[in-house]
């Protein structure tokens, strides 16, 4: 199992997402081919209702403390309600280039 799949699995267990993708953009930072190590997670879920953005980034924190522990050296997330979600037009934001070093 990749680890981009036991952030899903992990994601879904815990939060019952109504949209969730997790991307691995490690390709685009200066990791040696194949890395898991960079990861983007959009999340929409009705476990946010209430909750501030802090509140919601700490409890992924807490689901995903075995993999920030690990392999994962970046984790971008976007958590929303479906309120925000659709308010957003179902869209976040492309994640900036890498500015951690050189791939030459």
């Amino acid at each position: 199992m990749t680890v981009q799949d036991i952030i899903t699995q992990k994601i879904t267990d815990r939060l019952d997402p109504i949209h969730l993708e997790v991307r691995n953009e490690s390709r685009l930072h200066n990791v040696p081919p194949g890395s898991e190590s960079h990861f983007k997670v959009t999340i929409v879920s009705d476990r946010f209702a209430g909750k501030p953005p802090l509140a919601r980034h700490r409890l992924l924190n807490e689901t995903l403390a075995a993999e920030l522990a690990g392999p994962v050296h970046a984790l971008s997330l976007y958590t929303m309600t479906p309120d925000e979600w659709e308010a957003k037009g179902g869209q976040v934001p492309r994640s900036p280039p890498c500015l951690g070093g050189s791939k030459g």
